[in-house]
This record gives C-alpha cells, structure tokens and sequence, in this order.
C-alpha cells in the first residue's frame, strides 16, 4: 500500500493516469467502507494540492474548492440563498465528520440520501473535472448517476464545484428527517431556493429531494406551479413527487416518504419566503 500526496493537480492527474488510485480527503467514507477488510489499496490524498479548498467569488460565480470541508462552507460568509446548503454542512454526519468531509467527498460518494446533493442542486450546481486530458464541467444532476455510481472516469477527480450567482434577495432553506440528531442516514431531506417580487410573490423557485430516489432531484413541475404565489398560499402534495420512486426500508415506506417529503417542501418553501420578508 502506498500513500501518495501530490502538491498540484498536474501532478494528481498524472498519478490517476498512470495507476490504480483511490481518492481520499476527509476519508469519512472511504475509510467506514473498509470494514474487516484488509486495507491494501493505493490511495492519493489530495487536501495537499494547492487551491482544492476554499470558497470564493469570482466571474458572477462562486467556487467551492474540492477539498472544502463542510465545517468551513457552515462558517463562510454566503449569501442568505447559501442558508439550505450551510445548514446541510452542520447536518452532516457529526462535528467531527464536518472538520473532516468534503464537499466533494460528500457528492462523489453519491448516496441517495448524501445531505450535500438537494441543496447545491438548487442552487444550480456544476461539478468542475479534470484529468490529463483537460477540464470539464457538468451539471450536478448528470454527475452523480445512480446510487454509489458517478461520472467520473478512472483517471478524473473532482476539481472544484461552481455555483452561479442566485438572484439578489434569494433565500435557501433545508430540512431533513432523521431517527436521531447526529449521525443518521436521512429518511427524506428537502431544499429550497426562494426569491419574492415588490408584491411579495415567488418569481423564483428551486426545490430538490434527497432520501427518495436513486438520485436527489429537482422537481421542476412543482417550481414552476410556484411561480406568482404568495408564500402563505403555497401547498404542496404527494401528487406534486410523481417523479420519486421512494423505496420500503427499516427507516419508513415509501408513503410515508413522501407524504413526509411533500411536508418537507412546504416547510423549506414557506420558510425561505418567511426569511426573505
């Protein structure tokens, strides 16, 4: 077993390019995932590479660094559109995965019920790749593909993960069920993004949904029917996530997810327009 740690991201790509590689940062998830099993992987811990952390604004966007722990996004100064994700950082496994996980980590990992995914897909998230053969971008939603499986190549890692700046006034909120406080795999987890016209109308909707599909996902139907409400007149229904497909499991059924994700969605909705007044 070798652990290697390259200071650049030329060097890090020519590493996965030439070898067999696993990933790691915080290591939360990887580490867990041994088990009982012998730990004999190579590994490349890239949280030395210079620029992978850190949030800044730059060219109307912001950048979070691949490398960011979610302790650091839970502390930064953000915009009141950034409140859903920032308090999905502090929903994060416990205080102490958060001083360690990644925001990266946490998205390619790409759990159904990753805490991270509803609240950077409503603010419109790209994932930014690189490898030796060059850089890409790539929406959120088509980055993470299934449950555990990504886009990422072999010989690619996640660089950093963009995000356009949301509409002045905005206002992002989050909500999670969960069996306990800390350390709890979601049951269902929604997002918001809310922005209210002069007249106290929503002329901007985002709304995901984590725990109930094999990917966490916007539900653009339902943004759209927001459009032109006045924040105590939305409602929202199970009909509403007729494009989930929640699964029976210890935690819940999925009825009860959804009829508890529909709760969700008005919650954050309601919530975030409350902020914004």
């Amino acid at each position: 077993m070798r652990y290697l740690t390259p200071g650049s991201f030329d060097e890090a790509f020519s590493l996965l390019a030439s070898q067999d590689l696993a990933i790691i940062a915080g290591g939360t998830d990887f580490f867990p995932s041994r088990q009982r099993h012998e730990l004999c992987t190579d590994m490349m811990d890239v949280t030395r590479i210079d620029g992978i952390a850190g949030v800044t604004f730059d060219q109307k966007r912001w950048k979070i660094g691949a490398a960011t722990r979610w302790t650091d996004v839970a502390r930064a100064n953000l915009p009141p559109a950034f409140r859903g994700l920032q308090a999905a950082a502090r929903e994060v496994g416990s205080l102490q995965i958060q001083n360690s996980g990644t925001v990266a980590g946490n998205l390619c990992n790409a759990s159904p019920a990753a805490d991270g995914v509803p609240p950077l897909l409503t603010l419109d998230a790209s994932v930014e790749i690189g490898s030796v053969r060059g850089v890409q971008e790539l929406s959120l939603q088509d980055f993470v593909t299934g449950v555990r499986r990504t886009a990422l190549a072999d010989d690619e890692m996640v660089t950093a993960i963009y995000l356009p700046d949301p509409p002045k006034g905005s206002v992002g909120h989050f909500e999670k069920l969960g069996a306990r406080r800390y350390l709890v795999i979601s049951i269902t987890m929604t997002s918001a993004v809310i922005n209210l016209d002069q007249d106290g109308r929503i002329n901007h909707a985002r709304v995901a949904v984590g725990a109930c599909s094999a990917v966490a996902q916007r539900l653009p139907e339902l943004e759209q029917e927001l459009i032109g409400q006045q924040i105590e007149d939305v409602r929202v229904s199970p009909d509403h996530l007729n494009s989930l497909s929640p699964i029976d499991d210890v935690r819940g059924s999925a009825g009860y997810r959804l009829e508890a994700a529909a709760e969700q969605c008005a919650r954050a909705i309601k919530e975030a327009g409350q902020f914004h007044g």
